[in-house]
């Protein structure tokens, strides 16, 4: 039986959950609370890649005071040996009396088999408390295991009339310094950031994180350019950081450049052609980078870039920062290229989030349609 008092307690271990976003991958963000006679006796969150789970993290605060108490975990405890024990033995040999979940993990090395061993054990479990929210958590890790490809949130920047930069190409900045601070903490999220080939010879763009903190946390970089006409002095090809750069480039692709391109440090993948803009099978890449370990991407642009994956449905979700700007007139548009001839078949976002960050409107949801 649920109580409201499970409902609390799961919404603890969620905000606990938050702090691993972004450190994790490719594991989900985990959050555990410990409870015993009416009283929280253990904390944990899962840090970081290899480190202890939310569960082993919790168990050892509460130490002794475990036995007989009830854990409150925002997803199924792992059931098998990867970089780390099992959650299951742990629970179990620490004399844990119940288990609330609140999501079934869709890994199939998991997939309800750590559920099943824990009440096989004799321990009392009850899930699917607040697993809408818990799922909505690890979006982007239940998409990459479930399809086998990496989740792609997309990331655009307009002035009230839709534009992202002028015709002559300048954006900086249509947004405000809060708005790119968000954008850094969307990519400190997903640690893969992708532009179309035109940004980043545009541009030039580090694509790292700066959060306010002394050293940048590196990405890994993607850029899309079927003919290879990315410069070789860029930013994200110098000395030390080439090797963080992936090129997704055409089988057609001069193999030259190619050879140049890999002496630099960077990773250089044909994919199979495309009729869409940009002319190469995004879905491909996705898969590719997942076959990496790479469970989410940020993609941010541009305009073609941005049709090219839209048509091809594998947006998962878009956020979309709007300044109280207006150009006036003629633009850089969102999406590059011919789009919807009826309504009925504009694509939409479900379960929009609307947000004021500094002077500008946030907008995010899934994509669909």
């Amino acid at each position: 039986m649920i109580s409201g008092g499970d409902l609390l307690l799961m919404e603890l271990a969620i905000e606990l959950a938050k702090r691993g976003v972004g450190t994790t991958t490719p594991n989900p963000a985990v959050g555990c609370v410990i409870v015993k006679d009416g009283r929280i006796v253990g904390r944990g969150y899962h840090e970081k890649a290899g480190g202890p789970h939310a569960e082993v993290a919790a168990l050892n605060e509460a130490c002794d005071e475990a036995r007989g108490a009830t854990a409150y975990v925002t997803l199924e405890p792992c059931s098998h040996h990867g970089r780390t024990p099992p959650c299951t033995d742990a629970l179990i040999n620490a004399g844990i009396k119940r288990v609330v979940a609140a999501a079934v993990d869709p890994n199939p090395m998991v997939a309800g088999r750590g559920l099943a061993l824990l009440k096989k054990a004799g321990v009392e479990v009850d899930s699917g408390v607040l697993e809408e929210k818990a799922n909505r958590l690890n979006e982007s890790y239940r998409h990459a295991i479930i399809e086998k490809r990496a989740f792609l949130n997309l990331k655009l920047a307009a002035t009230l009339d839709g534009c992202t930069a002028t015709l002559k190409g300048d954006s900086k900045w249509i947004t405000s310094p809060e708005s790119r601070l968000r954008v850094h903490a969307l990519r400190k999220r997903s640690r893969v950031v992708m532009v179309g080939v035109g940004t980043a010879n545009a541009d030039d763009p580090g694509l790292d994180v700066r959060l306010g903190v002394d050293e940048p946390i590196d990405t890994l970089r993607v850029v899309v350019d079927r003919d290879l006409v990315i410069r070789s002095d860029l930013k994200m090809l110098s000395e030390g950081r080439a090797r963080g750069t992936v090129i997704f480039c055409g089988h057609g692709a001069p193999a030259k450049r190619m050879e140049e391109l890999h002496s630099l440090g960077a990773k250089v993948l044909p994919l199979a052609g495309s009729p869409l803009a940009g002319g190469l099978d995004l879905k491909e890449g996705l898969t590719a980078l997942y076959g990496m370990g790479k469970m989410e991407v940020l993609c941010e642009g541009g305009g073609k870039l941005a049709k090219a994956l839209l048509d091809a449905g594998l947006v998962g979700r878009l956020h979309l920062f709007i300044a109280p700007k207006i150009l006036g007139g003629e633009g850089m548009p969102l999406f590059k290229g011919s789009g919807a001839q009826r309504i009925a078949d504009a694509a939409f976002l479900e379960e929009p989030r609307y947000e004021r960050v500094g002077p500008d409107l946030y907008v995010t949801g899934k994509v669909k349609g």
